[in-house]
């Protein structure tokens, strides 16, 4: 007789402390971790201003657990990044170790994989195997993105009637992600001392999101900018003061 898990008695499943969170594996490149914290860093103000109660979670190469198995790892994915909203962000007072659907039953409303190779694993429609797959017909994740750093080039799928469309570019090249009022897309620049096409956040109008550091950095060139006009204008000021004494005009009596 085949084992059925009831689904409806919550306890009786595993939950996120009782689970792998990890498969042991290496990170497979030295871009991965810096990528998923320019995503994270520079939208968190953004997700602030959508969640003002909190209720959010954002993951990044943590496992989403979307079915029981043995080994339980086999029953996960793994996102690069994804995001989640109205959950809370701790539970009970601890960190996830993992996303676990059956115990928090919100599905992510995006998923962002970075390719290593040649992007097979990543578009793999394997019924209950491929990433492709599971994150469409499974986990059923409204946006998929597959970021490819080599080819420079990005992939956002659309969940539309239970099959994931793939998005056309506006006319900025950016892809408009709906839940988070934001486009996302590449950005030729240096980040963390990297020259890369990084994939990045722009709001509505198309300005970039920028990380916290970034702003810092922008707001002391304003205010650096703001200075030498400032001396600039001390500088004509009194050359004209000088010029005008020297014509004999008393500044004193004026």
């Amino acid at each position: 007789m085949t084992n059925v898990v009831d689904i409806t008695t919550k306890t009786s499943l595993p939950d996120h402390t009782q689970l792998p969170d990890s498969d042991g594996t290496f990170v497979k490149n030295f871009q991965e971790h810096p990528q998923s914290i320019l995503l994270t860093e520079s939208i968190w103000s953004k997700l602030e201003q959508l969640h003002p109660d909190g209720q959010f979670a954002i993951g990044q190469d943590s496992g989403i657990y979307w079915r029981i198995t043995e080994p339980p790892q086999r029953g996960a994915e793994a996102p690069d990044w994804f995001y989640v909203a109205n959950v809370p962000s701790t539970l009970d007072g601890q960190m996830r170790r993992s996303y676990v659907l059956w115990q928090e039953i919100i599905a992510p409303s995006i998923v962002i994989e970075f390719v290593s190779g040649n992007g097979e694993e990543e578009r793999d429609q394997t019924p209950y195997k491929g990433k492709f797959w599971v994150y469409e017909q499974a986990i059923r994740v409204p946006f998929y993105a597959i970021y490819e750093v080599q080819k420079s080039s990005v992939e956002v799928y659309h969940l539309l009637e239970g099959k994931y469309q793939l998005m056309s570019a506006n006319e900025r090249e950016h892809y408009y992600i709906p839940p988070l009022g934001v486009e996302l897309g590449l950005w030729q620049g240096m980040y963390k001392n990297v020259e890369l096409p990084w994939l990045r956040w722009w709001d509505e109008q198309g300005k970039l999101l920028p990380t916290p550091e970034e702003v810092v950095i922008e707001e002391k060139q304003r205010a650096d900018s703001e200075k030498q006009r400032a001396d600039l204008e001390k500088q004509r000021a009194d050359r004209l003061e000088a010029k005008l004494r020297e014509l004999g005009v008393n500044l004193d009596e004026l």
